[in-house]
């Protein structure tokens, strides 16, 4: 996709690409810089999160920044225009940006070329037509009156007062004139976020009175038009009577509002909510366990950390665990597949792209090992310790996250014994693994204090039968009970 354009010889533009697979949209995360600054080519401008990583962005061109677009925190459709360069400053008067990095208010889409007949360039594309043509009076703009008095009918109620009923409730503010809200009659000036505020709070914006820049709507106007009269603090009753039906009239998410928070969600986590959702109505999962004396493997780990050969890469038990479940698969190919529903198909996968399950601030994400199968211990080490450092530093990549065979989930690093895992969409099994405790186990004969976990594994019965499931589950328990089966199965 072509990720840039030219409104002049003199300023370009680059637009939001397909840093993934596919990918529709991208929220920005973080700009570089500002107006002002000079660019070059291959410089990292801003930092994108998609619904499947953080990813930099680097500027194809040199120049000074003449706009930002979008500020932090906007969610942009790919092909949108985010940065504009002034690639020859210093060669004439140059035209004021469309707006500094705010909220863009919401008006006609962006186009390229001139501005239409008749219409005025806005933050992005162009404002209201001029016409002629009068627009209908909005009901909220005649009921403004009426929904302040219920307004204050129910702030009253709840301070344990009365409200006078000849006299008119009191208005938080003056009545605002039809072109405080909406200048020239038009539609009122507000961003995306705070229309969609306004919706929730059931507030209608040709009723609210803008203290923005030239007339915009913010989120503090809408919160004060939906606040009733104010009351002082030593007015405000310490517990609420009951509430009358009269509180059904006024907006109900400005009751209690302080009681709830709200979390969009976008990028990873709203990726990661409808993965899950179809995985585990799509694929039927079926979810074995067994617990298993681990202390020989945690032995072989201390050994292993003084082992010259493994210098300056990390051991641990889940690289055992991962060695062990690599050659289970080498023993029981037919689990390392795919089901394949357009073709009715089951796609069997003839090497192994390791996935391992990590917890970061943006969200549980799956980067994977490529040819994971093919790996040494000591590669293999150095393959997880790298793929941890990543995803924990927020850089992992799409491509990284992309074509996984079957996934490993560590949940006893928070002291769980054990859970029953989705499967990752696209891939036939998922093994998780429990704390490693402790325990009174039977060992030779007598009850002797071992270290003991407890796997799970979860499979898509579609394509791997119950036998097949248990034998991959067996196998990864008896090699962590006997370590040196990996010598001898490897």
């Amino acid at each position: 996709m072509t990720t840039m354009t030219e409104t002049s010889a003199r300023f370009r533009e680059f637009k939001m690409p397909d840093v993934g697979e596919g990918l529709t949209e991208a929220e920005i995360l973080k700009w570089f810089v500002q107006p002002g600054d000079t660019v070059t080519d291959g410089q990292v401008v801003c930092e994108v999160e998609t619904a499947k990583a953080a990813v930099e962005l680097p500027i194809p061109f040199d120049g000074v920044v003449h706009e930002l677009r979008f500020p932090e925190g906007t969610t942009v459709d790919v092909g949108q225009v985010i940065i504009a360069i002034d690639v020859a400053p210093g060669s004439g008067d140059a035209p004021a940006p469309a707006a500094p990095a705010q909220e863009p208010v919401e008006t006609a889409d962006a186009g390229d070329g001139d501005a239409p007949k008749g219409r005025t360039p806005v933050l992005v594309g162009y404002g209201v037509a001029e016409t002629s043509t009068k627009r209908r009076p909005r009901k909220g703009a005649a009921a403004a009156p009426e929904a302040a008095a219920v307004a204050a009918a129910v702030q009253a109620e709840l301070n344990g007062h009365t409200a006078p009923a000849a006299a008119p409730a009191p208005a938080p503010a003056p009545a605002v004139p039809a072109q405080a809200g909406a200048p020239d009659g038009g539609r009122p000036l507000a961003k995306p976020p705070v229309r969609k505020l306004a919706k929730d709070l059931g507030i209608d914006l040709a009723t609210v009175v803008p203290t923005g820049k030239d007339g915009v709507i913010t989120r503090e106007d809408v919160h004060a038009a939906a606040t009733p009269a104010a009351v002082s603090p030593a007015e405000a009753a310490p517990a609420a009577e009951p509430v009358t039906a009269a509180v059904t009239e006024a907006p109900a998410a400005a009751v209690g509002s302080a009681r709830e928070t709200r979390i969009p969600v976008k990028g990873v986590r709203k990726a990661i909510a409808q993965a899950m959702v179809g995985s585990a109505f799509t694929a039927p999962h079926v979810t074995e366990f067994v617990t298993v004396d681990v202390t020989r493997t945690m032995k072989l780990v201390a050994e292993l950390k003084e082992d010259k050969d493994m210098a300056g890469v990390r051991v641990n038990p889940l690289l055992i665990i991962a060695k062990a479940l690599l050659v289970a698969i080498k023993r029981n190919p037919e689990v390392n597949a795919a089901w394949d529903e357009a073709n009715q198909e089951i796609v069997q996968k003839h090497y192994v792209n390791l996935g391992i399950a990590a917890a970061t601030p943006r969200g549980l994400i799956v980067p994977n090992i490529k040819d994971a199968h093919d790996q040494t211990l000591p590669q293999l080490a150095a393959s997880l310790g790298e793929l941890v450092a990543t995803a924990r530093d927020g850089k992992t990549s799409p491509a990284a996250m992309a074509g996984g065979t079957v996934t490993i989930t560590n949940v006893g690093v928070f002291g769980v014994d054990t859970g029953t895992p989705i499967l990752n969409p696209g891939e036939s099994a998922i093994l998780a693994v429990g704390a490693i405790k402790l325990q009174p186990w039977v060992h030779k004969g007598k009850v002797k204090p071992r270290q003991v976990t407890t796997l799970a594994l979860s499979f898509d019965h579609r394509l791997v039968d119950g036998e097949l499931g248990s034998k991959v589950l067996a196998d990864v328990a008896a090699i962590l009970e006997q370590p040196k089966r990996l010598i001898t199965w490897a």
